[in-house]
């Protein structure tokens, strides 16, 4: 059996029709890139490894295969050795449909045969053109009956919770929530691993095809969280020097990194950060520059830490920042280092989720 190592995968580019060509320019692609982009799957369990003598191998096939090794041990009670977590880019030219996705309890019993699980994710904005909002819930109170009679009115607009938007923003998006983002939006986000998306309203938009975009009503009315979200931009924690929490719920936590030179010299600036044995680690530069356990770093790379990795050293080269996506233990890691640094009960209610 190979040894475990940092692995790079390739990336899994999506064309959709609310594409544009921002990302392929971020992603430093060929120019011009020949198709729209929408989405770049960054370390999903389908993405191919390539670097190292596991080239080549789908992430699934090395998670099935090394299983804590790679994953650590806080996902295996709900995944086994499925990779669980997808990081990906996603660049909003137009607006993207009105949808919410499933929770876990809904997906293992209608969409079983999928095999999917619900889907919680989060969004961290890397550029938002001015007024740019995202739709994020429910603006009151409503039933599905009001709901569903909204729809077919042609009065759905009077029940959204309209956000906006600005770089640095973090929004956590629970399996539940009717959401939709804004054109001129690019971001990062953290997901569980599924693809369960129910379209309510798309703006009679047509396929590649000519044919409007299916929509899936009926499910969604069964899902959607009719009350209000509690906030919206999520304000971080700090962990440390430059290290933040940005949100964390029981299926990841968000974490970014600033290094700013000052006067700092390169070899100064270098940290030493060490895998825990209960989780991978996944790294994604967002802007600067920077050696990550050996691997060169530019902005729009990630790179995936196995758990069993330890020691490992983070080395920018001028002003940098990252983002680290983990599966935390909250009750036993998270939520001491927070109390030990200070904040407030209200204030960690705030960024991390229970549910």
């Amino acid at each position: 059996m190979a040894s475990l190592y940092p692995l790079r995968l390739e990336r899994k580019l999506d064309r959709r029709l609310w594409g544009g060509q921002r990302l392929a320019a971020w992603l430093h692609l060929p120019q011009p890139w020949p198709v729209d982009l929408a989405e770049s799957w960054q370390i999903y369990a389908e993405n191919r490894v390539s670097n190292g003598p596991l080239a080549g191998r789908t992430l699934a096939e090395i998670s099935q295969e090394f299983g804590p090794a790679l994953l650590g041990q806080r996902s295996l009670p709900r995944y086994g050795h499925d990779f669980p977590l997808l990081a990906k880019f996603l660049d909003a030219n137009d607006k993207l449909s009105i949808q919410v996705h499933p929770d876990d309890a809904y997906a293992h019993t209608v969409e079983a045969h999928t095999g999917f699980h619900g889907k919680t994710e989060a969004w961290y904005i890397l550029a938002a053109a001015p007024g740019a909002q995202v739709i994020y819930g429910l603006n009151r109170v409503s039933s599905r009956e009001e709901f569903a009679a909204a729809v077919a009115d042609g009065a759905l607009e009077s029940l959204l919770n309209y956000v906006p938007v600005q770089a640095g923003d973090v929004l956590f998006v629970p399996a539940g929530t009717l959401h939709a983002i804004d054109a001129g939006i690019m971001l990062f986000e953290i997901q569980q691993k599924s693809d369960l998306t129910y379209r309510v309203y798309d703006y009679n938009r047509r396929d590649s095809a000519g044919a409007l975009r299916q929509l899936h009503l009926h499910k969604a009315l069964q899902v959607i969280d009719y009350t209000p979200p509690g906030q919206g931009a999520i304000p971080p924690l700090a962990l440390g020097p430059g290290h933040d929490l940005l949100v964390a719920c029981p299926y990841f936590a968000l974490e970014r990194l600033r290094v700013d030179f000052g006067e700092l010299s390169q070899a100064a600036a270098a940290q030493t950060w060490r895998t825990a044995p209960g989780t991978f680690e996944i790294w994604t530069l967002i802007e600067g520059a920077a050696a990550l356990a050996g691997e060169t770093l530019r902005p729009g790379d990630s790179l995936l830490l196995p758990a069993s990795l330890g020691d490992y050293e983070i080395s920018p080269d001028r002003a940098t920042t990252l983002l680290r996506c983990t599966v935390p233990d909250l009750a036993a890691g998270l939520l001491p280092a927070l109390q030990a640094a200070g904040h407030s009960p209200a204030a960690i209610a705030r960024t991390v989720m229970a549910s």
